[in-house]
């Protein structure tokens, strides 16, 4: 049974007062936390990496939910299990060649394997990853370009979402960029059941009211369904 997951994304918190950002968005409601891991190489801007993980692994049990923005992902694997690490979402851009090696290693470190792509690769391009015997366990369909928060929401992404959900009814699709009440709608009814939400989460008056309303679109057409 598909369920909601919402997941702030921590690159629009407070660095400085990362432990504190965090128990402040699981007592507003959140599933997952979001970490955005750039490496200034796959993607031009640089964030944080594994020491950052571990260091706030230390103040909560939540789900930390790592996508990776990096050239080389099978870098980091050993480095965010250890940290602590709950998912691990990679670019099927730079693992067109080991991606199956990824996964195996993801997994064997304890932590869920996911798949991203940018808004100009073919949705096409992770099916083999869904479709092979050691599948990824979510996709992330990005809804801006990656690398810098607060960007617009890109409604022709969808068309990904609805071909996903359609081929692949129980699938957690998570979608990133742009994500709040004005957009959820749109993304929760193509079928994303995973959202991510930065600007609007964080910059709201009440976080946890932005949560519930995220939350609640996406019970609606998974109720509806």
């Amino acid at each position: 049974m598909l369920k909601p997951k919402i997941a702030p994304s921590m690159l629009s918190s407070d660095f400085a007062n990362l432990a504190s950002e965090a128990d402040r968005m699981v007592r507003c409601g959140a599933d997952w936390l979001h970490m955005d891991i750039m490496d200034g190489h796959f993607v031009p801007n640089l964030t944080i990496g594994s020491p950052v993980i571990e260091s706030l692994r230390r103040h909560t049990d939540a789900y930390l939910d790592c996508h990776l923005m990096v050239t080389n992902p099978l870098d980091y694997v050993e480095p965010l299990g250890k940290a602590g690490a709950s998912g691990f979402t990679f670019h099927v851009e730079v693992s067109k060649d080991n991606w199956r090696e990824l996964v195996q290693k993801i997994k064997s470190k304890g932590m869920r394997p996911g798949v991203s792509l940018k808004p100009g690769t073919c949705i096409e391009e992770v099916y083999p990853l869904l479709e092979d015997e050691n599948p990824v366990e979510l996709v992330l369909v990005m809804t801006v370009e990656p690398g810098f928060g607060g960007q617009k929401f890109m409604p022709e992404m969808m068309d990904k979402v609805r071909a996903l959900r359609k081929k692949y009814p129980s699938l957690d699709i998570e979608v990133d960029g742009g994500l709040g009440p004005s957009t959820i709608d749109t993304a929760a009814s193509a079928g994303a059941n995973c959202i991510v939400a930065g600007s609007s989460v964080f910059g709201a008056p009440d976080p946890a009211q932005v949560i519930a309303l995220l939350r609640k679109s996406v019970e609606q057409e998974l109720q509806s369904d």
